[in-house]
């Protein structure tokens, strides 16, 4: 099924950033995605979505849907026919919507597991915790938003900090099977501000097997409120491996 090109507004996104042994990240990668490495490491992390008003581009806001989602992901870049590209690989999706999760692989891209949600949330701080019904994935992180970046080793200043992650906009998941689909998301209005995180746990980025003690460290936190945005289906890589089946496949 072709997916469509979708509106909606990104009611809050939650960025949590850890900066990971660039072998570490690899090792959950298909070919021919590769890690983009910064200052020596791989960069990965936790989005926390709440989505708003989600409907084709063609239908009206009355009937877009909201949602909180979770994703995690390193970010990745690959060959393309003009030159080197970038975005993010995410292994794993999660959403309290079970339309969502009937929807993934039909209207979002990839497999899409339910979780339960706790939020609580004011002007200047932001928790999230979640935790998956396959009992894989929990996470719980707080968060301050801050007037500056501080004590992240993988950006200078927020400046840098939101260039990145803006040229990093082209997701690809896993389906059930295990193929790659992919979605652009596109704004005008693209605003970032900085966090400070209070406290944050991960059993993805905690479990040993996965990344072995040292290799991935929590670094910094980004926050996004009340941005309008489009989603654009993309096409996979060319030559890109057949991939793992998502964490949150069931398989």
């Amino acid at each position: 099924m072709r997916q469509p090109h979708l509106s909606s507004s990104i009611e809050r996104r939650l960025l949590v950033n850890y900066r990971v042994a660039p072998e570490a990240a690899a090792r959950l990668l298909p070919k021919p995605l590769r890690p983009q490495v910064v200052r020596g490491y791989a960069v990965a992390g936790i989005c926390l979505l709440r989505l708003g008003d989600v409907r084709p581009v063609w239908a009206p806001r009355a009937l877009g849907l909201r949602s909180e989602n979770a994703a995690h992901r390193i970010a990745v870049e690959w060959d393309g026919p003009d030159g080197v590209e970038t975005g993010v690989y995410i292994p794993r999706r999660d959403t309290a919507s079970r339309v969502n999760a009937w929807a993934g692989g039909r209207v979002f891209p990839g497999a899409h597991g339910r979780a339960d949600f706790e939020v609580h949330e004011t002007p200047r701080r932001i928790r999230v915790a979640l935790a998956t019904r396959d009992g894989d994935t929990r996470v719980d992180v707080t968060v301050d938003v801050a007037d500056a970046l501080r004590d992240s080793l993988l950006f200078a200043d927020l400046a840098e900090a939101s260039r990145f992650f803006r040229r990093g906009t082209k997701g690809l998941s896993p389906t059930r099977s295990g193929h790659l689909e992919g979605m652009e998301l596109r704004t005008d209005a693209w605003h970032v501000e900085a966090g400070r995180v209070r406290a944050a746990a991960s059993s993805f980025f905690d479990a040993p097997d996965r990344f072995p003690p040292g290799t991935a460290t929590l670094d910094c936190a980004l926050v996004m409120r009340n941005v309008p945005v489009g989603w654009r289906p993309l096409p996979s890589p060319p030559g890109v491996s057949h991939a793992a089946a998502p964490a949150n496949s069931g398989r």
